[in-house]
């Protein structure tokens, strides 16, 4: 089948992605067309072809025009390092933002899905970062013109290009440090090892003393790269070189990418990347056993606590020492909230001390969708896995307001909106 093989040994960032894509054939004028699709106003492409380390190659840039300049950055023109800012600032999105953008245009369907679900996995990552959901994380740079243009871009051309099944090397990245809107960190950059480690994809470091590898080329790669290994029976039939700015000093600064037919599957040592797509984090678990505390102060912490940003909280039966009755609070909260909700607990509660215990969660993708009823309609929750449906479940709020504007029990609003659901599957 007709395969894309991307040679890593130099990492990779949306703008060289783009530009490799290119240098394989690729119109610059097709994808401009296709980019205008989204309605951005204020930029235009730049397309040069142009050599690095002697290897001669295409270098793709966004241009943004009155007098924004575009980003002069460590792998080409592209830091790509998104911040959270609790007030959005100029060039500044939300995940929600953009997502709405690339919806409502008129791209294809699949470049739709491809780039919000790569928007998605760096919003999910900064969301771990900070502790926080990625609907409040607003991007700086990431949510600039020309970085939607490069992400969008990559997801056109590979389209444009036929949709080849997509392989690469094992991923180089390089050492040192970086300075980004977290601060002063080394490489890789924090939401560059997540999206990869969430994904399940392998780093190895090398001597290259510069960030090799962007946040939103890993969000590529984790997005569009089926299996990472050594190239196998790959026949090369077109070889595109895709160029950064920078000039490195233990490798070119290029991304090559093989387009041509695998003459049979890769072997057993290509090791395809996790292919569950389900969502994953790590999240506190706080617990302490109670025997003198009040059930009203007790449900009056309850409700606090979720008031705060707790994930959950309940508390269980048990039986202490000298026989007495007690029992057993359980906070759950993301894993950068666990002192804050400790802290909580402590002066809420009778309690002398807290038990913390760190644990990974497993997620299905969740997506909001609407049924239409005889009430009107209602807001319900899909659970995707490997991008099947496999749980569906109607929004409470929503059945309840329903229910109130009706004047009907609750029970009737949901047994409409699960007719509703069972006749749209």
């Amino acid at each position: 089948m007709k395969t894309l093989y991307l040679d890593l040994f130099s990492g990779i960032s949306g703008d060289m992605f783009v530009g490799a894509l290119i240098d394989l054939g690729v119109d610059p004028r097709q994808l401009e067309r296709e980019l205008k699709k989204l309605r951005l106003d204020g930029w235009r492409l730049h397309v040069v072809r142009g050599q690095k380390s002697g290897i001669a190659g295409t270098k793709f840039d966004v241009q943004v025009d009155e007098g924004r300049a575009t980003r002069a950055g460590r792998r080409g023109r592209e830091p790509s390092h998104p911040a959270h800012h609790p007030h959005p600032q100029e060039d500044s999105r939300d995940f929600a933002g953009i997502k709405r953008l690339i919806s409502r245009s008129r791209l294809s369907n699949w470049v739709k899905k491809k780039s919000v679900a790569a928007f998605k996995r760096i919003a999910e990552a900064e969301g771990k970062i900070h502790g926080l959901p990625p609907a409040r994380v607003h991007f700086h740079e990431v949510g600039a013109v020309d970085s939607i243009a490069d992400l969008v871009g990559a997801c056109v051309a590979l389209e444009l290009l036929g949709k080849p099944r997509v392989l690469a090397s094992p991923v180089s990245e390089g050492t040192g440090w970086i300075d980004c809107a977290h601060g002063r960190f080394p490489v890789p950059a924090p939401a560059t090892l997540a999206i990869l480690g969430t994904r399940g994809i392998g780093i190895t470091q090398c001597d290259e003393p510069h960030e090799l590898v962007t946040p939103t080329g890993a969000a590529l790669l984790a997005e569009l790269v089926e299996g990472f290994g050594p190239m196998g029976n790959l026949v090369a039939e077109k070889i595109g070189y895709g160029l950064g700015a920078r000039e490195n000093k233990t490798r070119p600064n290029v991304l090559r990418a093989v387009l041509g037919k695998a003459t049979r599957a890769p072997g057993p040592e290509f090791k395809a990347a996790n292919t569950r797509d389900w969502e994953t984090d790590r999240i506190a678990i706080l617990e302490t056993n109670l025997d003198d505390i009040n059930a009203e102060i007790l449900g009056h912490f309850a409700e606090k606590a979720l008031a705060a940003g707790a994930l959950d909280v309940f508390y269980l039966p048990v039986q202490m020492k000298k026989n007495r009755p007690g029992v057993l609070l359980t906070v759950l909260c993301a894993e950068s909230r666990a002192d804050d909700f400790s802290e909580m607990i402590l002066r809420e509660t009778s309690a002398f001390g807290v038990r913390r215990t760190l644990a990974e969660r497993r997620k299905l993708r969740r997506e909001l969708s609407e049924v239409e009823t005889p009430f009107g309609k209602i807001i319900v929750k899909l659970g995707k896995f490997n991008e099947k449906v496999v749980q569906i479940s109607p929004e409470f709020e929503s059945c309840k307001k329903l229910a109130a504007r009706a004047k009907v029990p609750l029970k009737q609003v949901y047994a409409a909106a699960n007719r509703a659901i069972l006749a749209e599957r």
